[in-house]
């Protein structure tokens, strides 16, 4: 009996021990990954992201203006154009020849990003665009008679030149871009979820796809057993679930691809549930699905199949009008309202003392903070940069043109400013200060998808605020539907949608009942 339980009280101990062990092991492995994830984060936030669209937009209006250029500047040098002659109908027709090439190049596939890289693999399609611009301008010079108005000789000197400096031109732009993408600025940053054989696929097929466009920084997964090693196919594992959110927001993630198979469906939607409010563009890798769905399903990157779960609510062309839209309107509504603007500055400075201008932390795109710049409403020694308390009706802190101005918006005017700058648009989310609370309690305690406001930069005005939920949050109520509204906003934008806001924004502005 004792022997027993003298085995019983040393295996007791050598449990402990292993348990002890173990628990050591996974505190050193945890504290390993949590530097790898720091250091690859770091590394990533100092790469500047480079927009592959506006690369594009920039090639294809830089070639336009190249070639039309060229042909009209031989007008001027090349002796078989007299001075009598009427110079504009060569730049009618050198700009025709060039709007042709761009579109046969466009049609061409000529303009993606790969194809800018490495012009050399594809001269023979660039010649040929070249040749059937001539074509086409030759046949429409022929049917329209005009004939005798152009140069031969000018003709042959802008077809030779004109390939010339076009070529140049590729090889040229090919070298700069090569040198921004040495660190991979126009590749799409991607992120797995989930590691194990599935991953060691997917990452052997995005490898195997010369053009993807997509780096790899990293894996997520919960487990630690085979199913999860440290690494899959040289990808290092950087941590849990848990540390997806943090890792995304620092390291400016594109793309998250969740390599677990369909059937463990139940810890995909508890991950989803969290990943949802990031502005990235979540996929479902097919590559390893049994499960076959129609070739219209499933999108591609590189030669990996996907199926889309989310995308980010602006991308590609929705940013590049939208940016537009901001930097356009702003500029011209500085312009206009300047002596309002004036006259609020005076009215600020002359009835209390301190700053005209009040700074303030809130949330910004991806849950950044922005310094956001308001006309002072407050008495200076009870200003509250946090929002620890908001402002309610008849409240002492506020001066008397403070009153004003926060009942008729004329204190935001100044945000046109961070539009400018790139922190706000004009239309989106209102950016809450840090601290702002609903019934006592920070609203992303009140609202479990409050951060997903955040998938697009906030904005001086929105589709809450013109539907009348603007100023004081004293309910949970009044909090809810804000967000509610901000993510109809966020999930339906569109340019129309945006000047649709901007021209309700005025007559909202009359009710002010909930604005102290």
């Amino acid at each position: 009996m004792r022997h027993t339980e003298a085995d019983l009280s040393k295996q007791n101990l050598r449990n402990a021990e292993i348990e002890q062990l173990a628990l050591e092991q996974k505190t050193k492995l945890d504290a390993e990954r949590t530097v790898l994830r720091d250091n690859a984060a770091k590394k990533l936030a100092k790469i500047p992201s480079v927009s592959p669209l506006m690369t594009t937009i920039v090639s294809r209006i830089g070639e336009f203006l190249l070639l039309m250029s060229v042909g009209y500047g031989l007008t001027l040098f090349y002796p078989g154009v007299g001075p009598d002659l009427d110079r504009t109908a060569y730049l009618v027709l050198s700009a025709l020849a060039a709007l042709i090439f761009c579109v046969a190049a466009e049609f061409s596939g000529l303009y993606k990003l790969h194809k800018l890289l490495n012009p050399k693999r594809h001269l023979s399609q660039l010649t040929l665009c070249w040749l059937v611009t001539f074509a086409v301008v030759g046949g429409v010079i022929f049917f329209t008679k005009e004939g005798i108005t152009f140069s031969r000789g000018w003709a042959f000197a802008w077809i030779v030149a004109g390939f010339f400096f076009m070529m140049s031109a590729r090889f040229i732009g090919a070298g700069i871009l090569k040198h921004y993408n040495s660190n991979g600025q126009f590749n799409r940053r991607t992120l797995l979820v989930g590691g194990g054989q599935n991953a060691d696929e997917v990452v052997a097929t995005l490898n195997d796809s010369p053009d993807s466009g997509v780096t790899i920084v990293g894996l997520f997964d919960d487990r630690e057993d085979d199913r999860a090693p440290s690494t899959s196919s040289g990808v290092p594992k950087l941590g849990g679930f848990d540390e997806i959110v943090e890792f995304v927001r620092e390291a400016n993630v594109d793309t998250i691809i969740f390599t677990l198979p369909v059937n463990a469906e139940q810890r995909l939607l508890t991950i989803l549930k969290k990943l949802w409010i990031l502005p990235v563009d979540i996929r479902l890798s097919a590559h390893a699905q049994k499960l076959r769905y129609r070739p219209q399903a499933y999108s591609y990157l590189g030669n990996l199949p996907c199926i889309d779960v989310y995308d980010r609510p602006l991308s590609d062309w929705g940013l590049v009008l939208k940016a537009l839209e901001d930097r356009i309107i702003a500029f011209f509504a500085i312009i206009l309202l300047s002596p309002v603007m004036l006259a609020v500055a005076m009215a600020v400075k002359f009835t209390s003392k301190g700053p005209i201008i009040f700074k303030q932390k809130r949330y910004g795109f991806n849950n950044e903070l922005i310094n956001v710049y308001k006309f002072r409403s407050m008495y200076t020694d009870q200003s509250d940069a946090r929002a620890d308390k908001l402002v309610t009706k008849g409240d002492p802190r506020v001066t008397s043109v403070g009153r004003f101005i926060r009942k008729s918006s004329l204190d935001e005017l100044p945000q046109l400013f961070n539009v400018l700058k790139g922190d706000l648009s004009l239309v989106g989310p209102r950016p809450h200060a840090t601290q702002a609370k609903a019934a006592g309690s920070l609203y992303e305690q009140v609202v479990e998808d409050y951060f997903a406001r955040h998938k697009v930069k906030p904005g001086i005005t929105g589709w809450a605020q013109i539907n009348g939920w603007r100023g004081e949050t004293d309910t949970a109520e009044k909090i809810r539907a804000r967000v509610e509204h901000d993510l109809h906003y966020i999930e339906n934008w569109s340019l129309t949608f945006d000047l649709y806001i901007l021209a309700r924004t005025p007559i909202s502005l009359l009710k002010t009942e909930n604005a102290y």
